[in-house]
């Protein structure tokens, strides 16, 4: 019975998002239509190095909520930057039947600076460290594979085009402000949730390099944050951060841990409570959620709670907002015809 709830709530939710599509759709933009964007590619969108980069490394072609705000956040917040969202499970029929398969997907596609890709890793990897190791690896003998090839496909992204990447957990708040950068969750150890480079950047490459020479897929993490903290730490004496001030070495920018994180990893349910007052979070650019360590309890938006996560929804990704509302509505009305 639960199973049936679970799957009634998700056709409920990718309805609502169908009808939200065709109500914010400009009638008369170009851009708009799914058609228009079909021929493009990557290298067409991402010439100047300016894109904000999502990635989905798994076949799911049906986004959660938190995802599809963390899209449409940036998406609001960075008007004059293409938004790009590379998912694996994409391909060819998928592309041309957005309205009628994934109604999340093309309510994204609507928007004006967001583009959806394939995720075609054999391309993606020719040309650098990585592609020797990508032949190699037997991904079904590997238990961590689906982060491992996130971390490995986010760096040879942002080397190979430029631009930012971040988790599709990642609410954006207000634009970065610097180019090559890297967010520190500590004065000691850098994430790799959020990063921004120049094309073909220097420390990217030796972060492939080093993925390939120290790899152990064994290590959670090992391919991703303590990558990065381990060849940054080979290049900068790392101090303890001063306030909100941030850090700069080989003209790299190691970001505050305010900028992103000003709510830690280990009190990530805070997200998920009532606060007596809102926080401002005026010295952050995006707030990173911790979903990863939400895969237990399973915390979701919602509607009417008040909670953090639910005004945050609400401020900076109002349409899929919209969305759990009329989902929540139908839902409830779904119930009480059950029960009358």
């Amino acid at each position: 019975m639960l199973k049936e709830i679970q799957l009634s709530l998700c056709v409920i939710f990718l309805f609502a998002f169908g009808i939200f599509y065709e109500l914010y759709q400009e009638p008369d933009c170009i851009s708009c239509k799914p058609i228009s964007k079909y021929f493009l590619t990557p290298k067409d969108v991402m010439s100047q190095g300016r894109s904000i980069i999502f990635l989905e490394t798994t076949e799911n072609l049906q986004p959660p909520p938190l995802v599809l705000c963390s899209v449409e956040s940036a998406a609001r917040i960075y008007l004059d930057r293409p938004i790009i969202f590379f998912m694996k499970g994409l391909d060819n029929n998928s592309m041309t039947h957005f309205k009628s398969s994934c109604p999340s997907l093309s309510f994204l596609y609507a928007m004006k600076n967001v583009f959806l890709f394939p995720l075609q890793l054999d391309i993606l990897f020719q040309d650098t460290p990585l592609l020797p190791w990508y032949l190699q690896v037997n991904a079904t003998q590997e238990k961590n594979w689906v982060y491992i090839l996130s971390d490995a496909v986010r760096l040879a992204m942002v080397w190979k085009y430029g631009g930012i990447y971040m988790d599709t957990d990642v609410i954006s708040i207000r634009s970065i402000p610097v180019t090559n950068f890297l967010a520190a969750q500590s004065s000691q150890f850098s994430s790799n949730g959020i990063l921004g480079f120049q094309q073909h950047h220097w420390f990217l490459w030796d972060c492939m390099e080093d993925f390939v020479q120290n790899y152990n897929g064994d290590i959670w993490g090992n391919q991703g944050p303590f990558l990065i903290t381990r060849v940054l730490k080979r290049l900068c004496n790392l101090t303890d951060f001063e306030d909100t001030e941030d850090q700069r070495c080989h003209n790299i920018s190691f970001l505050n841990p305010q900028r992103f994180y000003p709510i830690p990893y280990g009190f990530w349910m805070k997200y998920y409570e009532v606060w007596d007052s809102r926080p401002e979070f005026n010295d952050s650019y995006a707030l990173h959620l911790w979903n990863y360590m939400n895969q237990d309890q399973k915390k979701n938006v919602t509607i009417g709670s008040n909670t953090l996560v639910e005004n945050l929804f609400s401020t900076y990704c109002p349409t899929t907002y919209r969305s759990l509302i009329q989902a929540a509505e139908q839902s409830e009305q779904m119930f009480q015809n059950g029960t009358s």
